[in-house]
């Protein structure tokens, strides 16, 4: 099995396609294989390298119990390990929700190792940017255990549940400690010169602050109608179409 170590942890990916490489990283109970569970592998790999990354305490890599090695930096480190192992010096880098917020990181700490970046259904200014309006809709108080709506969010897809069953749910919960506490990457993003595009579903907590990030920064930015925070993810047809010709810039400069 393929894998990358890094801060003596393994990070398991799988490649597949050819051309100019693009990591894929998936969220918050999601494993690498989701990307071709929903359709959106398959369609990038007649195109593209792409490299599905299991995130650290998600599907084969590793899923240590303490939040510290879960941290910003060592995200970037577990994706520029996989790109070590594969001997790239940059990729591009599409992430969705958690995946999103690490190619954020990667923006911010690595800019080098990266071509551009595609960043699906989270705020650049952090993830406690809209909790207080989300547990206000639903009517709850502000102390509440945000991971449960997060967790129940997933439950309602058959894939996520078998990958939560196969998992360490202490794992799970110091991904999730450390995800949900990280500041946010909106000044360090717009710093770091990374060409973006950036998306998400207008049913999506995050749509709005994402829309006006994209607009503040001159991001392309596009929505995806009536989805929720899972569902856009769940429209490649609707996706693809506005990303693969962001994606097409780097094989354009390779030929």
């Amino acid at each position: 099995m393929p894998f990358a170590r890094s801060n003596g942890y393994k990070i398991f990916f799988e490649v597949s396609g050819s051309g100019s490489p693009v990591v894929l990283h998936p969220g918050m109970f999601e494993d690498g294989r989701h990307w071709a569970h929903l359709g959106y592998t398959e369609i990038l790999a007649a195109f593209h390298t792409v490299i599905a990354i299991d995130p650290l305490g998600l599907g084969a890599s590793d899923g240590p119990r303490e939040p510290a090695a879960y941290a910003l930096e060592r995200r970037v480190q577990y994706v520029t390990a996989v790109l070590d192992e594969l001997g790239l010096g940059r990729a591009a880098f599409w992430g969705y929700s958690l995946g999103a917020m690490t190619g954020y990181a990667m923006a911010a700490h690595a800019p080098e190792r990266l071509t551009r970046l595609v960043a699906g259904a989270f705020d650049p200014n952090g993830f406690r940017s809209r909790v207080p309006d989300v547990l206000a809709a639903l009517g709850l108080p502000g102390d509440f255990d945000v991971y449960e709506i997060v967790k129940q969010g997933a439950l309602s897809s058959p894939y996520q549940v078998a990958v939560i069953e196969r998992g360490d749910p202490a794992a799970h919960r110091a991904n999730y400690e450390m995800f949900s506490r990280e500041p946010g990457l909106g000044g360090r993003l717009a710093a770091s010169g990374v060409p973006a595009l950036m998306y998400a579903g207008t049913a999506d907590p995050w749509h709005d602050p994402m829309r006006d990030y994209a607009r503040s920064q001159g991001v392309e930015f596009f929505p995806v109608p009536d989805a929720d925070h899972g569902g856009a993810l769940r429209r490649p047809d609707e996706v693809l179409p506005r990303v693969l010709p962001f994606l097409s810039a780097d094989n354009q400069q390779d030929a």
